[in-house]
């Protein structure tokens, strides 16, 4: 007997399968889904049926793809082959029924929902903005094995399956209607009766349109040579974007290849064979481990719900960079109304004008039409005044980094706003208690640290004071994810969780190049660690200004365990801040950065004369100083896990995660060991590479997971 599929015959011949896992939100492929599944087609295929309609009973979500519990919990290839080769058997009956089938897709669908829907005859969408279809396999590490890699390609063409593909993406609906994935795009608000008329077009023996073929797709993809072009460029793309940390983009290509090349058959074996060597690897594990903490992370586990009210209403002070990216990312994600503060005209236009430049982005790239950039546009009020901010729920400082002039403006903001409302400061490194010290409610201080650029960086750091209300960080916390965004709390400290751990990092690089090692023998080594740039690099897009004053702002706070080189503080001269001055450790034209500059040493007293380090080595000293200091952050409750750590350094950083974030790795490497070279490097380098009494706890109780949880 099934419980989580329902079919219905009408006497019509019309029937629906409607997809409903019982106490679950979303449905998922479970094994035992899965033998439902296996059961409801054989007795459909012996029924008076003339055409089914696959549904979800799920708003908002048709199928969310496979169980990740399962695929985490395979150490087989033979079994990780075998759960491939069951879903394909499934998907290769429903498409062999005696009868048309239509998806019916009014919500999420991804991965193995995509590919029970590939192996239907129609596919229907809403036009519901939420909704998005795709095959997000890669970004787990494995392939979309249950038909996708065979059928996507021959559905909406090869270049354009691999576009969905080799990314992992997820397309809306009027997209996927664009590429012929959808048949129909149907309005959300009458779907069900247009799908009705679709199926009965289908009964009367009607065509649905079929999908047009453009000159260039039938140049490359019609003909060998063509074909061995796309995938070559493919190739160098997938290379170029992921170097060689991720094996299943590359295998994706060749399994399409396959497909494309030997038939539908040889394409579901080679889905399955390559299912089974990738499903085991530790990229696989080390992505899902990521897939989770970011699905945890929407939970709001950490925080109380907030008693607040909702937030309907903002505004932010600073109309800088960082102001004006905030005030267009709320207007974009919430249509609520942002006042956007600063204290002269000039600074005012140049926000407004950052704010608009990102809204017509999303215009070009058609995320958004022109009308609904204009509406939202419209939500951004420009003022010198505090006039207005006595309605505001959240008022989020995003102005200079000086303690001062924070402190003053929390007071005047604390003025001319209520009792109730929300004051946060974005603050990257500065005390949320001492910026709140002169405020009468300090209970509604709070920090909620954005990363640079705003409309990029994924993670938000929710930051706790010693006296900020439980009721307020939770809020904050549920209004950041409402933007989009990544949410770690954390607590109130000197750099907080993420830029503490980066500073440890960015010194450490700064002392190899005192000791005479090159920019480029550096960075190259923790690109090719998986970084995605390397640090000198990273200084530079910081600013090295920005970048002097944070390493002096912890290095008092950290003392000894965090010196830095004598000359750092003659390098941010006014001539060379950076990629935004056409200089620093590398030069720039046109805003890119193009070769390092071999000036930088002289200014600097320096001689790259240094025999080269191994690249291991080079990795050593970078990141055995960050996780010296997790351990201490963990240790202090600055973060509530390990994995929150992790996820915050992945979203934070871009901390590879094929590595599963920094705390997984040091865990997969043997803590103990580390430890042991850590002891070795303080020798031999420096007292700063004396094991933490955390980390050292933590390696004698079985890693940082076991040991901090």
């Amino acid at each position: 007997m099934t419980t989580a599929f329902h079919l219905a015959v009408q006497p019509d011949g019309l029937a629906t399968l409607t997809f409903d896992l019982p106490d679950k939100k979303v449905n998922v492929f479970t094994r035992t889904a899965l033998a439902e599944l296996d059961d409801v087609i054989r007795r459909a295929s012996q029924q008076e049926i003339k055409c089914l309609v696959l549904l979800s009973g799920k708003k908002g979500n048709f199928v969310a793809g496979a169980d990740l519990d399962e695929i985490a919990g395979v150490t087989d290839p033979a079994e990780a082959e075998a759960g491939a080769r069951l879903g394909q058997k499934l998907f290769s009956a429903w498409s062999a029924l005696p009868f048309p089938t239509i998806a019916a897709i009014q919500g999420t669908c991804l991965g193995g929902g995509t590919e029970l829907s590939l192996a239907s005859d129609y596919i229907l969408v809403s036009d519901r903005q939420d909704l998005r279809i795709g095959l997000p396999e890669t970004r787990i590490g494995i392939v979309p094995a249950w038909g996708g890699c065979a059928r996507l390609p021959r559905r909406i063409g090869i270049a354009a399956a691999l576009d969905i593909i080799l990314a992992g993406k997820a397309v809306p609906g009027k997209k996927a209607y664009r590429l012929g994935l959808a048949d129909r795009l149907l309005p959300d608000a009458a779907f069900l009766t247009q799908v009705r008329k679709f199926a009965e077009l289908v009964l009367e023996g009607g065509k649905p349109r079929s999908r047009a073929v453009d000159l260039k797709e039938m140049l490359l993809e019609k003909n060998p040579v063509g074909r061995m072009i796309l995938f070559d460029q493919a190739r160098k793309k997938v290379l170029e974007r992921t170097g060689s940390h991720y094996p299943a983009p590359i295998r994706a290509i060749e399994v399409v290849k396959v497909g494309v090349e030997r038939g539908l058959e040889a394409g579901l074996e080679a889905e399955a064979r390559a299912t089974g060597e990738l499903a085991i690897s530790p990229v696989c594990k080390n992505l899902v481990h990521l897939f989770r903490l970011v699905e945890a992370s929407k939970r709001n586990g950490d925080t109380p719900p907030g008693k607040t009210g909702p937030i309907s209403s903002v505004a932010v002070l600073g109309a800088g960079v960082m102001g004006g990216g905030i005030a267009q990312l709320i207007a974009l994600r919430t249509d609520a109304p942002v006042r956007l503060k600063d204290l002269a005209p000039e600074p005012l236009a140049s926000g407004m004008a950052h704010a608009a430049g990102l809204f017509r982005k999303l215009v070009k790239r058609r995320r958004l039409s022109r009308v609904e950039a204009k509406q939202k546009m419209s939500l951004l009020l420009p003022t010198l005044s505090y006039r207005g901010f006595e309605r505001a729920k959240l008022v989020i400082e995003a102005i200079v980094e000086d303690l001062a002039i924070k402190q003053k403006v929390f007071s005047e903001v604390a003025a001319n706003t209520s009792a109730e409302t929300i004051l946060a400061s974005n603050t990257s490194s500065l005390s949320i208690d001492l910026i709140g010290r002169e405020t009468p409610h300090r209970e509604r201080v709070v920090g909620m640290h954005f990363f640079n650029p705003v409309h990029k960086m994924p993670l938000v750091e929710v930051i706790a004071g010693p006296d900020t209300a439980p009721e307020v960080v939770g809020a904050v916390a549920d209004f950041s994810r409402r933007l989009g965004k990544t949410t770690v709390v954390v607590k109130d400290g000197p750099g907080f969780l993420v830029n503490r751990l980066l500073t440890f990092y960015m010194t450490e690089a700064m002392w190899l190049l005192d000791e005479g090692h090159r920019i480029e023998e550096i960075d190259q080594a923790m690109t090719d660690w998986g970084m995605p740039m390397g640090p000198m690099a990273l200084a530079d897009e910081v600013g090295l200004d920005v970048a002097a004053k944070v390493s002096h702002i912890l290095g008092e706070a950290f003392g000894d365990r965090l010196p830095h080189p004598g000359w750092l503080d003659r390098l941010p001269g006014t001539d060379r801040l950076g990629a935004k001055t056409g200089a620093g450790f590398y030069l720039y034209q046109k805003g890119k950065r193009t070769e390092p500059d071999s000036e930088v040493y002289g200014r600097l007293g320096l001689t790259p004369d240094a025999v080269a380090l191994e690249p291991s080595k080079v990795v050593e000293r970078m990141v055995l100083p960050m996780v010296n200091e997790a351990g201490r952050c963990l240790e202090e409750e600055v973060v509530g896990s390990a994995g929150k750590l992790d996820l915050a350094m992945i979203m934070g950083v871009g901390f590879p995660p094929f590595r599963g974030g920094l705390c997984r790795w040091a865990d997969q490497q043997g803590l103990g060991g580390l430890v042991e070279i850590m002891t070795e490097l303080a020798k031999e380098v420096g007292e700063r590479f004396e094991p933490s009494t955390a980390v050292t706890a933590a390696a004698k109780g079985g890693g940082f997971y076991e040991y901090f949880g």
